[in-house]
């Protein structure tokens, strides 16, 4: 089922309790103007928000995932007043890898081509990646004289180090998705034309899986990079209390004893 016409900035898609989230600017590279972050924000918190939705897939149209934002409409903005150009890091950014990183549902990206800036933000946002081979990615960043946003500066040496980060971010060379796994970001590398194929098989199976214990570990391992030790075996236990409530855990442990596969509905 579609949501949208092909035509708008960013398509939604649901089957089997995936959404996937398309960035829809082929002819473009999936640039990202004002028009398809409104978009993107707005798709993200309904997916978000929707308890038919179990995973979501990201990813773009034609032969790229993302290439960040869309220098033209930068360079206009910057024209009508700099003083308020980036306004856009706070309205859309933010709200895009915040939406990512803390829904209580698995986000898988699949990267289907190019990845640049904030599209190589998106994609370490997301909790698993797919990768086609041959794609480009980067932090593009340095070469127009900015720094990061949409979270590299922290997704990315917590990914593949302090010091690879640096010369990523520093040196602005682009790298391959084998070089991207080599290096500490995880991911499946697939032929092109497979990406979307492969993880939507992932995300098919994690929707089928139990939700509510992958929202648990979202936070736990997002909070835990940071909080001291004793916080976080607090957490743990808080979190495991919870989880030994629902309908989910119950029932698994009663299929477990049965030799049965068990089934989980989120409750």
């Amino acid at each position: 089922m579609t949501d949208q016409p092909a035509t708008q900035p960013v398509t939604v898609d649901r089957a089997d309790g995936v959404a996937t989230v398309t960035l829809n600017r082929p002819d473009r590279h999936n640039a990202l103007t004002r028009e398809l972050k409104d978009a993107l924000v707005a798709a993200l918190a309904e997916v978000g928000a929707d308890p038919e939705v179990r995973a979501v897939v990201l990813t773009g149209a034609g032969r790229s995932f993302c290439v960040g934002q869309d220098l033209g409409e930068h360079a206009a903005a910057l024209e009508a007043d700099a003083a308020t150009a980036f306004d856009t890091v706070a309205e859309h950014y933010t709200p895009v890898v915040v939406s990512l990183t803390t829904m209580p549902k698995p986000v898988v990206a699949a990267v289907n081509g190019t990845c640049v800036g904030a599209g190589l933000g998106f994609a370490l946002a997301c909790d698993l990646r797919v990768f086609a081979d041959g794609a480009t990615l980067g932090t593009a960043f340095s070469a127009i004289g900015l720094t990061c946003d949409s979270g590299l500066a922290g997704t990315l040496p917590r990914a593949v180090g302090e010091a690879k980060a640096r010369e990523l971010v520093l040196l602005g060379r682009n790298f391959t998705p084998e070089e991207a796994v080599a290096w500490g970001i995880s991911g499946e590398v697939v032929a092109a034309d497979d990406v979307l194929a492969a993880a939507t098989r992932t995300a098919t199976r994690l929707a089928a899986g139990p939700t509510l214990a992958y929202a648990e570990s979202k936070r736990l391992l997002a909070e835990g990079i940071s909080r001291p030790l004793a916080e976080t075996l607090t957490a743990e236990g808080d979190a495991q209390a919870r989880l030994g409530l629902t309908a989910d855990h119950a029932g698994a442990v009663r299929a477990f004893l049965d030799r049965e596969r068990p089934t989980f509905s989120g409750r």
